[in-house]
């Protein structure tokens, strides 16, 4: 089984999902010194999509890393997503247009973009598989993938019609691990079946494993060392087969932290493994959204609702129970954007949602905690 790429320097990457805004702008002075920081420290995978940070995320890459370092000397990996095309024709330009967002002349991996049942039958319909693999033989890119959010009965289906997949890219963290919605572990046999590495997606579940609730928070408290998302990212880097984990790192104390046990990387001993699980059933108890807060489901909402946001504050009233989640949610999240009881129940938002969320009905509870008056 080929386990590794040669182009690949370690198995930690940077998601360019999350950068870093100041006054509603990308920070690029920031996302430089992140950049100088990770390539200093030996790694070299960074993962964008057209669609990422409202479709800046590109193009911050052409200017931080591109313009910046030798092409030979990291890996960027792009994707195929779903909203951008609606027939064949339009995959190539597409194509052409990230190239030159990114400023670069190939892509090291390509990725068909957040496959599920449905959107693998429109990829399908679309020939965009096929038209995916002329570009790699074109030279156009290096590696041909996928990331997949659904059950593992699909994935399988995608694998054995497509045997030309060489990496899947999956959502892994020991919350969804067991977790009959993402179903992560058995996402990872499937991988596993066909030989094909694995790149790991949301290790830190939107950063839901960075800031926990207090009683989780002493669990890990209680090992004597590693913040939260250290023994997230570490859970998920430590399993066979998995090349890559990837984390949205929105600044610099978070990629320092995150480089302190990545660069010389060990997986978690036994009594970490017991804390994480532990940590899990804490997770249970609470019964928070399981939203990652990718905000896939905002750009097509009719109403204009800020989805995770709103979610983000149910979460946070579960947990503090205090009156700021109120404040936010009447005077931040709401002020310019929907209300959860503005919502028409049209469903695009579960249509591509990667979680698989029930978002109406959960819209509703929303509205009911936080619009009693």
């Amino acid at each position: 089984m080929k386990t590794y790429f040669n182009e690949i320097k370690k198995n930690f990457g940077l998601g360019c999902m999350r950068f870093p805004i100041s006054d509603g702008e990308v920070d690029y002075k920031e996302v430089c010194k992140m950049v100088d920081t990770f390539m200093e420290a030996g790694f070299n995978y960074f993962d964008t999509a057209h669609m990422y940070v409202e479709g800046k995320s590109e193009s911050v890459l052409r200017e931080c890393l591109v313009k910046r370092y030798p092409r030979e000397s990291y890996v960027l990996t792009n994707k195929l997503s779903t909203s951008y095309f609606k027939k064949q024709e339009e995959i190539r330009p597409l194509f052409q247009i990230q190239l030159e967002e990114c400023g670069v002349e190939y892509f090291d991996f390509y990725l068909m973009h957040a496959q599920s049942a449905d959107i693998f039958a429109k990829y399908k319909k679309c020939r965009a598989y096929e038209t995916a693999l002329e570009l790699k033989e074109e030279g156009k890119f290096n590696h041909f993938g996928i990331s997949f959010h659904d059950k593992a009965e699909i994935l399988e289906q995608i694998l054995k019609e497509y045997p030309q997949i060489e990496v899947v890219q999956i959502q892994f963290n020991y919350v969804d691990y067991e977790d009959v919605s993402v179903e992560s572990r058995k996402c990872y046999e499937v991988c596993r079946k066909y030989n094909k590495p694995v790149i790991v997606m949301e290790p830190v579940k939107g950063g839901s494993l960075a800031n926990l609730p207090e009683k989780a928070k002493k669990v890990f408290n209680n090992l004597n060392g590693g913040s939260p998302a250290s023994y997230a990212i570490r859970f998920a880097a430590g399993f066979d087969g998995i090349i890559m984990v990837l984390s949205g790192m929105e600044n610099i104390e978070m990629m320092n932290d995150n480089i302190s046990y990545m660069k010389d990387f060990k997986p978690l001993s036994e009594n970490e493994l017991k804390a994480v699980n532990e940590v899990c059933k804490i997770f249970k108890e609470q019964g928070l959204i399981q939203c990652t807060a990718c905000r896939y489901c905002t750009s097509g909402c009719p109403k204009k609702i800020l989805i995770p946001d709103l979610f983000a504050c149910m979460n946070a009233k579960k947990i503090y129970k205090t009156w700021n989640t109120d404040y936010y949610y009447n005077n931040v999240h709401t002020v310019n954007n929907g209300k959860a009881s503005d919502c028409i129940k049209c469903g695009k938002c579960e249509q591509i949602c990667p979680q698989h969320l029930d978002i109406r009905k959960l819209l509703k509870d929303v509205a009911l905690e936080f619009e009693k008056k």
